[in-house]
């Protein structure tokens, strides 16, 4: 999971893509950078860190130009520790090419080996998207054999990679001289969308609220496997490149990715949320009566919707039973479980009058390993509630995603292979109750019709790009980044929500 923009402006754009990258920043926080260009020449700075910490007064007066790219990375392959895998990644030849990815592609093993032995190019990093930018140039050089780009040339050599890439990715590229490209995997599964300023300017971003929050109209959502190309005066150019292309957005970001400010293909998150608070409300009831439950309370922070949603329904009040601490520094090197513990309760502190003598409802947007979910049950007791119930938004996590989030093996899964039952014993809560899968795409997927589908293989184990076997989850999770649930910074609470940007 990556947040990526990309501006064509008559002004400069270091500030705007700087102010659009910390309203992505919720979407990855290990490493930053941007691109700019001005004339023929680009300019880049990227480090490892947060938007605020990379980006200093030096850094940003280094960054000139009216055209230019930037990411926010949360790495779930190659080497999470290698400030040479920070994007946006570049290539000379042709024409000069920088280019930032969100996704995961599914074959990159693959290519890697066609990109050396068939197209001579040469891959420094372990890092998809670095293969991903080579297939683009390899492709744009030859659509433009006879040494002229044009847009029919650059469509011409998206067509060429979807044909070539399996996966998901939302991608941006600047093109030296040229323009702007983005595109779009042909199934949708990671977000993209395009927006104008009242100047002129174009942006393209991951979220919707990138662009409003930078002062530019929403135009609407980039379709799957299409490619929009923004010229250096702005004129702006679209084209379907793939042949099929469908509607299957990643239901994670619903659940829990996105902010709930964004709209994404036309579902707004935070109506989405209440729509799976209102269902999920149907199976609380159905498993613990509500005359049982004193109190709601979310975890904090992106389960608050589906609580509020909940609530109502139930009848009960809500409650902010826990208060969650934005300035604690990541933890670097955590040895044990009485680290790891200590790290979840510096994150999260509890309101002990919300819970005293009360039957508590807990809700949390979903369940992973199942350790941070175990200590939060313990938080509540320790404050004094008679009985914690915990109900999950989304439905039991038993599948690795391949699509790019950071999601565990199949044995970290707290609920792979086990009961509901066998997972309440385990998170020690008094009842578990889990949102039913086609539930949550019912609810989702009423807010926009034309939708074909959701990419939700962590919930069904349906891998919707169709060429994801058993030995490809496990190839593709031995590469992956990753580590406890409660470590540094790809940790669930580390990552900040939506709410908090």
């Amino acid at each position: 999971m990556c947040g990526i923009v990309g501006v064509v402006s008559q002004a400069p754009v270091n500030q705007l893509i700087y102010d659009a990258l910390l309203l992505l920043q919720h979407r990855g926080q290990d490493a930053a950078g941007i691109v700019t260009q001005l004339e023929r020449k680009f300019f880049m700075h990227k480090a490892k860190g947060m938007v605020r910490d990379v980006f200093r007064t030096r850094n940003m007066r280094a960054l000139p130009g009216n055209s230019g790219i930037g990411q926010v990375r949360y790495p779930t392959a190659g080497n999470a520790f290698s400030e040479e895998e920070a994007q946006p990644f570049y290539v000379n030849a042709p024409f000069g090419i920088v280019m930032a990815h969100n996704g995961n592609l599914t074959n990159a093993h693959a290519l890697k080996r066609e990109m050396v032995q068939l197209d001579h190019r040469h891959i420094n990093t372990e890092s998809d998207s670095e293969v991903l930018l080579n297939v683009l140039a390899h492709e744009l050089g030859k659509a433009s054999s006879n040494g002229a780009l044009n847009t029919d040339a650059i469509f011409a050599a998206v067509r060429a990679v979807h044909r070539r890439l399996r996966g998901s990715y939302a991608v941006v590229a600047l093109i030296a001289g040229h323009g702007l490209l983005a595109f779009r995997d042909p199934f949708g599964i990671r977000p993209l969308c395009i927006g104008r300023g009242k100047d002129g300017t174009v942006m393209v971003a991951s979220e919707s609220v990138a662009l409003e929050g930078t002062g530019h109209e929403f135009l609407r959502d980039i379709a799957p496997g299409e490619a929009a190309f923004v010229s250096l005066d702005g004129d702006m150019q679209f084209q379907q490149c793939a042949d099929q292309p469908r509607l299957y957005p990643c239901v994670f970001e619903f659940v829990y990715l996105a902010r709930p400010d964004s709209t994404i293909d036309g579902i707004s998150v935070y109506q989405a949320r209440l729509n799976m608070g209102e269902t999920l409300a149907t199976r609380v009831i159905s498993t613990v009566p509500p005359n049982q439950i004193d109190v709601v309370i979310p975890i904090p922070e992106s389960s608050r919707p589906s609580a509020t949603q909940l609530a109502q329904l139930l009848g009960k009040p809500y409650r902010e039973g826990f208060v969650k601490n934005r300035y604690v520094g990541r933890t670097f090197i955590m040895p044990g479980q009485a680290v790891r513990k200590k790290s979840v309760r510096q994150k999260l502190n509890v309101i002990a009058s919300e819970f005293r003598d009360r039957n508590v409802l807990l809700v949390d947007d979903s369940i992973v390993r199942g350790t941070t979910s175990k200590e939060i049950v313990q938080m509540a007791r320790e404050a004094g509630a008679r009985k914690v119930y915990l109900a999950s938004a989304a439905p039991p996590v038993v599948h690795p995603n391949v699509y790019g989030i950071d999601m565990p093996t199949r044995d970290e899964l707290v609920a792979h292979g086990r009961t509901v039952e066998e997972v309440r014993q385990i998170i020690g809560c008094d009842a578990l109750i889990y949102q039913d899968v086609a539930a949550m795409k019912k609810a989702v997927g009423r807010l926009n019709p034309c939708l074909h589908g959701f990419e939700a293989s962590c919930f069904d184990g349906v891998y919707v790009t169709g060429d994801v076997t058993a030995e490809d989850v496990t190839r593709l999770n031995a590469g992956r980044v990753g580590g406890d649930e409660d470590e540094g910074g790809t940790s669930r609470l580390t990552l900040p929500n939506a709410q908090e940007s």
